[in-house]
């Protein structure tokens, strides 16, 4: 499944994006506004959606918010060049990544292909391969996972870092090894995805019966999963 759904405003851009897009094989579906931005990427359709921020009527964040109380589909954020408060709260919203507009068309395949493969099932069909980490179970295959027998919803760039942590738990791991693993590509200077995605984990898994996150922070090191 290759199919993107454009979500922006900036028809001239969408229609310079869709011809790029469909030469590198994808099938392009674009729409101008939030509201029927919203209700065509929770429409099960799409592989994965490009979201513009800045829109009239219903702002991207807040397009976010509704597709992701009802979907977990990968969304790639259009951001302006510079501006980290928008970027921050798009990745806090449950974004899998983002691009300051404007944009090459290179440079923005490069990221959907990237995102969509860390969205695919890691392990073969069939393959009931298990991750236990204390109250931890995740399943790869299936990008599923559950905590204390109990299901976490989880977006797909929180599942790749939770993955992770699980594969490496009770170790410290750098954040530039979270990045190298969980993205595939070393982390940018001054790039907060991590720890935007891995404050909003920390929320869902609550915290230790003496008051601590299930994973700690080491300042200037990394993160750990704790396994008891």
């Amino acid at each position: 499944m290759n199919r993107v759904l454009l979500v922006d405003d900036d028809i001239d851009l969408t229609a310079m994006l869709s011809t790029y897009l469909a030469h590198e094989g994808f099938t392009v579906d674009a729409v101008h506004d939030g509201e029927s931005g919203v209700a065509e990427a929770i429409s099960g359709r799409y592989a994965i959606v490009v979201l513009d921020i800045m829109m009239p009527r219903l702002s991207g964040i807040e397009a976010l918010r509704r597709i992701r109380a009802a979907s977990e589909v990968p969304v790639l954020m259009l951001t302006a060049r510079g501006d980290n408060i928008d970027r921050i709260v798009g990745l806090d919203q449950g974004a899998d990544d983002y691009v300051p507009k404007p944009c090459t068309p290179g440079e923005l395949v490069a990221r959907l292909r990237a995102i969509l493969r860390r969205s695919e099932a890691r392990a073969p069909a069939g393959n009931v391969r298990i991750l236990q980490a204390g109250g931890l179970t995740v399943w790869p295959g299936s990008r599923s996972a559950t905590w204390h027998g109990e299901a976490l919803e989880l977006t797909g760039t929180e599942f790749n870092l939770l993955e992770v942590l699980a594969r490496h738990a009770g170790q410290l791991l750098s954040k530039q090894d979270i990045s190298l693993q969980a993205f595939g590509q070393p982390l940018a200077r001054f790039d907060r995805r991590i720890d935007v995605h891995i404050s909003s984990i920390r929320q869902k898994l609550g915290t230790r019966p003496d008051g601590q996150s299930w994973i700690q922070s080491v300042r200037g090191q990394g993160y750990q999963l704790l396994i008891d």
